[in-house]
């Protein structure tokens, strides 16, 4: 087993003018001290589901065909690779969870390897712009002071960073809160323009509040100088306008109505500006728009809405593209309009006429068959991003809440076929996840699409959780002994579930069935009791024959459902763990006592139990959120072996919780899991999220957490952002990761380390 030195993040001297550092390695982690970590070189692989989320912008390169990036909105950016034919991650590598959240993507006009990033979560999280001269393989990265929104409303505006055609060293970025900013040294350092008439509204004042701010920055690459600016703030000028390259601006006058926002705006060959308006940023909450053209020769607006007046559908329009070839032919899609649906729509002639090509078009989802839950996929919401390829005029594409559509026929009359073009990206959130000791070897449960099956993991499942479908699943269990068995609560958008939160499968996960749990006592305060929003978790026996409930009261069911009783000695709304080798046993932790509480007789009592060697204080493993783990986990190959997170130290009992050691010294744990063991091993091996020496990574252990070797590596980090970890009780070496954002990723032991890669 080989020591790898653990590399650290190395900060570069130079100084810009807002003395910022500006960090020149590939997304190096956080500086910790020098220090040797034993390490396990391990193969890293997605499990496919493809797409699955909202990617905000694509974006076609104007000087290589072929070449495309993609940015969402929490799993990073993407860049199309023509000869694999597949969308390759460019941020997994990235250490700081905010950079994960793509605010703006520029694509250099001039040099096709280079290509820039805004990355920020949110406006109390850290900023930066990244920059490659390779395609995206490799990043320097510039921390900025100004904030950015990548996941907050509004973030399918822009694009908010344009490169210079004339000069591609000087680059503008239009911020949400604080005016506009500019490089003149490719992104190395950023200085307020000074005279530009918007400062910003400033930072908001509540922690889910955002601003629209300086919504797109858009250059005309056939006249020098020429720069546009929008704005999606309220009040003021929509648009504004320099010839000088931005030493100086005005507003242009006139235009669109002054209660509409600026979101999207582009270019030209005629060099005409196409700018979509929506009454909200949203992506959600618009309820009207418009389409307007700026002829800056004539200094004159003309409106083209593709469907205007007082009979408009509900909804607004964002998205916008112009062919390279003819600057006449426009696309624009609209967003929020439910009835009858979000579309596309296609003008050739600059928008006097349009074509809706939702009308005549269909949508081959066979290679993503969960896009087809609960109906046939319909053409898509949150249609924010929308560009048409500057070498093939008939190859476009569109973005969606949940996937990317493209077509090779927009050139084409009758009907349009579209596909998504999604191979490579998983651009989803990950609940829970668990890993059960038969059947498919891997169920998920994610945000939003509920959750899966996987039996291939290199395909697309069809097995997704239905009946009932629930679009978050908050946790998932399986019985030990009977691992067909399966349960899992989840929960809807809406504030109330409307049948239930639970349910229960007999054919591993294949199919499910509702459960329903008698009505509890109302709440005092008009709340809605646990059961009706997904906040009651369940959990099985390891036969499969019990069900324990989460509930005010909590309770039990002998017959899958079927009847319930009111479980005693166990309190209000703490979670549940099955042993996995013992019928009998269940655990959970009394906090309020401070205690260990045990069942011995399949969940109808709990009793305290030992809990000899715990701290007297238990309330570091105490969580309200309905998504978070449970404390305790069982050993799937050991009968009474539990294992038990405290704050970050791990605690170990072979006893069925009556004495417990302390172990994972040196490590401080924020998820960890379970795996098959080494051979001759008493324990199993352990996974975790967590510290060591200032190195914050993905950690294995096989001798119950007195020695950790790191699994990951700098260019496997996934923001950090992880959200559940697993190994594989049949497998050993094999480890599953919940990310947030960037979908499931699974690990194996490289073969040719001296670890058995089986």
């Amino acid at each position: 087993m080989a020591l790898a030195k653990a590399r650290q993040a190395a900060i570069c001297a130079l100084t810009s003018t807002l003395g910022l550092g500006v960090a020149t390695l590939a997304f190096a982690a956080p500086e910790a001290p020098s220090s040797s970590f034993e390490s396990v070189a391990y193969a890293w692989h997605g499990v496919r589901v493809g797409g699955g989320g909202f990617t905000p912008g694509v974006i076609f390169s104007t000087v290589e065909q072929g070449l495309a990036y993609l940015r969402s909105d929490m799993g990073g950016a993407y860049r199309w690779d023509a000869r694999a034919q597949r969308w390759e991650p460019l941020t997994d590598g990235v250490s700081q969870g905010s950079y994960m959240g793509i605010e703006s993507l520029a694509a250099d006009p001039v040099d096709a390897g280079t290509v820039y990033l805004a990355a920020g979560m949110g406006w109390s999280a850290p900023a930066a712009i990244l920059r490659s001269t390779d395609y995206g393989r490799s990043w320097r990265t510039t921390p900025v002071p100004f904030a950015m929104g990548g996941n907050e409303d509004g973030r399918g505006l822009g694009e908010r960073l344009a490169i210079d055609p004339f000069d591609h060293q000087r680059l503008f970025f239009g911020s949400r809160h604080q005016g506009l900013w500019q490089s003149v040294d490719a992104g190395a350092s950023w200085e307020q323009v000074v005279t530009f008439p918007r400062a910003g509204l400033g930072l908001p004042k509540a922690p889910r509040a955002t601003h629209g701010g300086l919504s797109f920055v858009v250059f005309d690459p056939q006249v020098k100088g020429r720069v546009f600016v929008g704005s999606a703030d309220p009040g003021g000028a929509r648009l504004f306008r320099s010839d000088d390259g931005g030493a100086n601006w005005h507003a242009v006058a006139g235009g669109p109505s002054g209660d509409l926002l600026a979101v999207k705006a582009v270019v030209g060959a005629d060099h005409v500006l196409t700018v979509t308006l929506c009454d909200a940023i949203g992506p959600n909450g618009i309820t009207r728009g418009a389409v307007w053209r700026y002829d800056p020769a004539r200094e004159a607006w003309s409106e083209v809405t593709p469907l205007k007046g007082a009979n408009a559908p509900v909804g607004g329009y964002m998205g916008v593209a112009v062919s390279a070839q003819d600057p006449e032919t426009i696309a624009v899609s609209t967003v929020d309009r439910g009835d009858p649906v979000d579309t596309v729509w296609l003008s050739h002639d600059a928008g006097a006429h349009w074509d809706e090509l939702w009308t005549r078009s269909v949508r081959d989802v066979s290679a993503t068959p969960f896009l087809d839950f609960g109906a046939k996929a319909n053409f898509g919401h949150w249609i924010a991003g929308l560009a048409i390829d500057p070498f093939d005029a008939g190859h476009a594409a569109y973005v969606t809440g949940a996937t990317v559509y493209a077509t090779n026929e927009l050139k084409q009359g009758g009907t349009l076929h579209w596909a998504p073009w999604t191979k490579g990206i998983e651009q989803t959130a990950i609940i829970t996840l668990v890993s059960p000791t038969g059947g498919a070897h891997l169920i998920s449960g994610f945000g939003d699409i509920g959750g899966f099956r996987h039996d291939d993991f290199g395909v697309s499942p069809t097995a997704q959780h239905v009946n009932p479908f629930l679009s978050n699943t908050n946790t998932l269990d399986y019985a030990g002994l009977a691992p067909q068995i399966l349960v899992r609560s989840g929960n809807t958008h809406a504030r109330t579930v409307p049948d239930t939160s639970l349910a229960w499968s007999r054919d591993g996960a294949a199919h499910w069935q509702p459960i329903h749990v008698p009505a509890g006592k109302p709440h005092a305060d008009g709340s809605p009791r646990p059961e009706e929003t997904g906040n009651a978790a369940i959990t099985v026996s390891a036969d499969g024959a019990n069900f324990l409930v989460e509930t005010d009261v909590p309770q039990l069911s002998r017959d899958h459902g079927t009847r319930w009783s009111p479980i005693e000695g166990l309190p209000s709304r703490v979670r549940v763990t099955a042993d996995k080798r013992d019928a009998r046993r269940f655990y959970a932790i009394d906090f309020a006592k401070g205690r260990i509480v045990r069942s011995d007789d399949g969940g109808a009592h709990f009793a305290p139990v030992g809990g000899r060697g715990l701290p007297a204080d238990l309330s570091a493993a105490h969580s309200t959120n309905r998504e978070a783990p449970a404390p305790i986990l069982a050993d799937p190959g050991r009968a009474g072996h539990l294992w038990l997170n405290l704050g970050g130290d791990l605690w170990y009992s072979n006893d069925l919780g009556e004495s417990w050691t302390r172990t994972g010294q040196g490590l401080r744990i924020e998820r960890y899991g379970l795996g098959k063991g080494a051979d001759g091993a008493d324990v199993p091996a352990l996974y975790a999220l967590g510290t060591k020496q200032g190195l914050r990574a993905i950690w294995r252990s096989l001798d119950g957490g007195a020695s950790w070797q790191r699994i990951n590596d700098d260019a496997h980090q996934w923001g950090l952002r992880i959200r559940v970890i697993s190994g594989d009780p049949r497998q050993f070496g094999r480890v599953y990761i919940g990310t947030d954002g960037r979908g499931i990723v699974y690990g194996d032991p490289q073969t040719g380390t001296g670890e058995r890669d089986e």
